[in-house]
């Protein structure tokens, strides 16, 4: 319930609150580009070839990926709004208690889901690229 209503306070915050930071002249991320790949690799790759699993494993390779547009943007204009800063550093780090989770789970149920491992070290990846261009470009987060 917790994850849920903090993503409908995020959807919220975006689309109400924080609406008038969006500059749709620097958002020119093509997202066929991430949403493509993802659909074809969520059909070869998967853990069993049922409609429920695609969406599943979709879910978790797009999400894995779903940073790039915020890097492009970052990294195309060299600065980002403070709101934005604060968002990525959260969705960091939420990545960061998932490696918790995964950790806790394989030494205490000895579970290990390699699509989900995979694709948390691609975002973690990826966010290190955050956090390159955080420290390079001095992106203050307060």
């Amino acid at each position: 319930l917790i994850y849920i209503a903090c993503s409908y306070a995020t959807v919220y915050l975006i689309y109400m609150k924080f609406k008038a930071t969006y500059d749709g002249n620097h958002d020119t991320f093509r997202v066929e580009f991430l949403i493509v790949p993802v659909g074809g690799l969520s059909f070869l790759v998967n853990h069993d070839f049922s409609p429920l699993e695609i969406l599943w494993t979709f879910s978790i390779y797009l999400e894995s990926v779903a940073i790039l547009p915020q890097l492009f943007m970052i990294s195309k204009t060299g600065e980002a709004e403070t709101i934005t800063t604060h968002y990525l550093f959260f969705l960091g780090l939420y990545r960061a208690l998932y490696l918790v989770n995964w950790i806790w789970r394989y030494y205490f149920e000895g579970f290990f889901d390699l699509i989900a491992v995979v694709a948390g070290v691609v975002q973690t990846v990826l966010y290190c690229d955050f956090f390159y261009l955080y420290v390079t470009k001095g992106v203050i987060l307060y």
